[in-house]
């Protein structure tokens, strides 16, 4: 069966960095596009960035670009996503979904890897 398991959340300093990852099971995952989505504590989702099958087209929400990076290797069913310049209001929950577009939706979400940025 489809999973999706995110790992590599932690508490960091606000201006630090932490990278996550997603690792893929139960599909192929090289055929599939890719997003992270965050929910901050007592607040709705949000949807943080996207990556095609090929991991050459990237798409970030205006709250990340520019400071987060996401990619993947097809060889290994990995997802990450490298965040830079870290701030208290990136705190959330992150989780990692097989993203189907407009039609499907992210019909498949892991249980998500917890991001504190706090001092």
């Amino acid at each position: 069966q489809v999973q999706l398991v995110e790992s590599g959340g932690a508490l960091v300093q606000p201006g630090g960095s932490l990278r996550v990852s997603c690792a893929a099971s139960g599909f192929t995952f090289s055929m599939y596009y890719m997003s992270w989505v965050r929910q901050a504590p007592g607040k709705g989702l949000e949807w943080v960035s996207g990556i095609n099958t090929g991991g050459g087209s990237t798409d970030y929400g205006d709250s990340v670009k520019g400071r987060f990076t996401i990619s993947r290797d097809n060889a290994k069913n990995t997802l990450y996503l490298q965040m830079n310049s870290l701030k208290p209001e990136d705190t959330a929950l992150y989780y990692c979904t097989r993203d189907r577009g407009a039609l499907y939706g992210m019909d498949y979400w892991g249980k998500g890897t917890l991001v504190t940025v706090s001092s």
